[in-house]
């Protein structure tokens, strides 16, 4: 299969994706290109940095605004692994991002075409162009599986309380 450069942008968001896991944080890394470089990239630090706001594409965004030194990123592509919510999109269009390639859908709360299409509404001043499913299997699995490893650890945790409980009784 020839790897065009979406899906070489979207391996570098995995690769950040991968970095979140690795410290506890939902798996969704992010990049943004500009003129076909990397200039920033990112992932999720909700709770290390105990910070609702703390998304990997706004944390990407912001180092891309100081990167250029302009919050208007117009020849910008953003890549994600995991379709942006409703804050991120806003971001997104607030920042002029015109295209979005994004791995995961998010059918709970995807907002660039799966649970609504914040990015591609006419009422806004601006709209972006969204490219979805690149590399969405990769990006899935890396969901998929660190939420597995979640309930997995939650359920050997009962385990053991209630081991811990039964011989207390004994």
């Amino acid at each position: 299969m020839e790897v065009n450069q979406d899906q070489l942008f979207m391996k570098i968001a995995i690769e950040e994706a991968q970095k979140a896991a690795k410290i506890g944080e939902v798996p969704i890394g992010a990049v943004i290109a500009y003129k076909g470089e990397v200039i920033a990239k990112g992932h999720n630090l909700r709770e290390t940095d105990q910070s609702a706001v703390a998304h990997a594409e706004l944390l990407t965004i912001e180092k891309a605004c100081k990167v250029l030194g302009t919050w208007r990123l117009e020849e910008a592509t953003l890549y994600v692994t995991l379709e942006p919510c409703a804050m991120c999109s806003g971001a997104i269009l607030l920042s002029r991002i015109p295209r979005v390639v994004y791995g995961a859908a998010d059918p709970k709360g995807g907002c660039a075409g799966t649970f609504m299409n914040l990015l591609q509404d006419s009422r806004f001043n601006h709209q972006s162009e969204v490219i979805s499913g690149v590399l969405a299997e990769e990006c899935g699995q890396l969901l998929t599986s660190f939420f597995q490893e979640i309930r997995n650890r939650r359920k050997a945790e009962k385990r053991l309380k209630a081991s811990n409980i039964d011989s207390y009784k004994n």
